[in-house]
């Protein structure tokens, strides 16, 4: 698995069963993953609003795609990106970060993800 350390340089742990950019549950970021989904994110009802206003839908369910739609409260592997612009708005949901890859790193300072930490 690419990018297998999380934030804390241990071994990247589940974050949500058989869902995520990969379907398999890990926040890695495959080549193929252009929106680095590696934040393990514990989303919030206000995050979903969040995330629908800026144009991604993350709460209806999408059949087509075996996507039953979040709600408050579930896991799920953020886009890094995503996951700051929420902070900076003050929208941020917790992350569980045994479970966040440490490619996000790239996007988002550890501070700031320990800041938002959640349990596991």
């Amino acid at each position: 698995m690419p990018n297998a350390l999380n934030v804390l340089d241990k071994p990247l742990q589940l974050c949500c069963g058989n869902t995520g950019y990969t379907r398999e549950g890990f926040c890695y970021v495959p080549d193929s993953d252009f929106g680095n989904h590696s934040v393990c994110a514990i989303v919030t009802d206000e995050f979903l609003t969040y995330s629908a206003k800026m144009g991604n839908d993350l709460s209806t369910p999408r059949p087509k795609y075996d996507f039953d739609g979040l709600k408050h409260g579930d896991k799920w592997c953020l886009c890094a990106m995503r996951w700051e612009q929420a902070r900076q708005a003050g929208k941020a949901p917790l992350v569980v970060l045994e479970a966040t890859s440490k490619a996000c790193l790239k996007v988002i300072k550890l501070e700031n993800l320990k800041a938002h930490q959640g349990k596991r």
